[in-house]
């Protein structure tokens, strides 16, 4: 069969999510660390590039494809992926911001809305009876606990109000959702060995929602160290899964590898953590998305996105 855009995979949509979260680390680290903003405002830049060719590219296969997107977007784990575009352009209202302000705010105002419809309808969904057990996988967290990263990002712009009511929309959505996906793994269904990288996703809410409580309150300490703490536990206990990872073969399942350990590396470097823990989180946090964007490009090289999935 010839590659078609037909087959374009969902989960593609979190690329933005990664590139980005290590620009903003980058960005971060300019201040931190004291070395140049180059590097990040770079990656920043890049990833609106991302984000615009990726979801250009979905919108195109929607409306050349419409059956073949609506089929994927049936499947109960992908369709979380499909909240990954708001969070992107959250990002890039965040890149934005600082040189376009009235820009970066727009888009941060028609980020949030957009991601706040797509978690109402995947709860009508739930609440309508319609859910899947297969749903509870991490990438739920995406659609549910997204919100938690609009006021890390729109506190700073102004919109106060409006990101303490996010806040608490996805701190209470995480809430609900982790003892959910807590039971899964331990009553079953166990999660598919393709979808163990997805795991790493349980990092982001508490490093963003500590992110967010700084940007809200104006100082680390307190309630964002409580969350820094189990941010901390969590990244150590993925390290300690690594030789598990590494023995899977790559996917694009693997970009939930991304956002996290930006997101951590941002955290260590406002909870002013020793210098040389917050160059090891952004060390790694460099390294991996630099290693799965280069693993993605050689299979888009390759023809993999533009073929039917082998299963």
């Amino acid at each position: 069969m010839a590659p078609t855009l037909a087959f374009l995979p969902l989960p593609l949509l979190a690329m933005p999510m990664g590139l980005g979260g290590v620009g903003l680390a980058w960005r971060q680290a300019a201040m931190t660390l004291d070395i140049t903003g180059a590097v990040g405002e770079a990656l920043l830049a890049l990833t609106v590039l991302v984000w615009a060719v990726i979801v250009g590219a979905q919108g195109w296969r929607w409306w050349r494809h419409p059956d073949a997107f609506a089929q994927e977007a049936a499947n109960p784990v992908r369709l979380a992926f499909l909240a990954a575009p708001t969070i992107g352009l959250m990002i890039t209202a965040a890149a934005a911001w600082p040189y376009a302000p009235r820009l970066g705010a727009a888009l941060w105002a028609l980020a949030v809305p957009l991601h706040l419809l797509v978690a109402m309808l995947l709860l009508r969904r739930v609440l309508l009876g319609r859910a899947d057990a297969a749903m509870l996988a991490p990438p739920l967290l995406i659609p549910f606990v997204g919100n938690i990263l609009a006021p890390a990002l729109g506190a700073r712009m102004g919109f106060i109000d409006a990101s303490w009511m996010m806040f608490g929309v996805g701190l209470l959505l995480w809430l609900v959702m982790m003892p959910l996906l807590l039971h899964r793994f331990f009553a079953g269904p166990k999660l598919p060995a393709a979808l163990l990288p997805s795991v790493a996703i349980f990092l982001a809410p508490p490093a963003v929602g500590a992110l967010a409580l700084v940007a809200l309150t104006g100082e680390a300490g307190g309630a964002s160290l409580a969350l820094t703490g189990l941010a901390v536990l969590i990244a150590a206990v993925l390290v300690s899964m690594a030789r598990h990872f590494a023995a899977l073969p790559f996917s694009i399942v693997w970009w939930s590898f991304t956002f996290p350990a930006a997101a951590f590396a941002i955290l260590v470097m406002v909870e002013g953590f020793h210098p040389l823990l917050c160059w090891v989180a952004l060390g790694i946090a460099t390294g991996i998305t630099g290693y799965v964007a280069w693993r993605t490009a050689m299979a888009a090289k390759a023809g993999v996105f533009f073929r039917a999935e082998s299963h």
